[in-house]
């Protein structure tokens, strides 16, 4: 895996935003992918090209329409990498005590 790749696909906003999308409807063609985007087709097709050669996104032809789909698998890895070295244990009780906080917060 080219974790380099990966990170500076991931780094940008759109690319993001495409991934999220995906996530949430796996299997878009480039019409769908870009409905609610303010970019151009064109710039949609260059980040797609950019996930999909960071191994984000898959690709699979059904007749002449190009499906994407996204590919979890190096996020999975990054998280594995980075993440897991730290004690999830400690990071899941600070996530969970900040939660608790800001809606304690939040019902005032």
């Amino acid at each position: 895996m080219d974790t380099d790749a990966v990170f500076r696909a991931l780094a940008d906003a759109s690319r993001r935003r495409l991934l999220d999308s995906l996530h949430r409807k796996n299997g878009q063609n480039l019409g769908e992918l870009c409905q609610g985007l303010a970019m151009s087709r064109q710039a949609v097709a260059k980040h797609l090209s950019i996930l999909e050669q960071a191994n984000l996104v898959s690709i699979q032809w059904q007749g002449r329409e190009k499906l994407h789909f996204i590919n979890p698998v190096p996020i999975h890895d990054i998280a594995e990498r980075w993440i897991g070295k730290f004690e999830r244990t400690r990071l899941a009780a600070l996530s969970a005590l900040k939660t608790t906080l800001e809606g304690e917060d939040h019902a005032e």
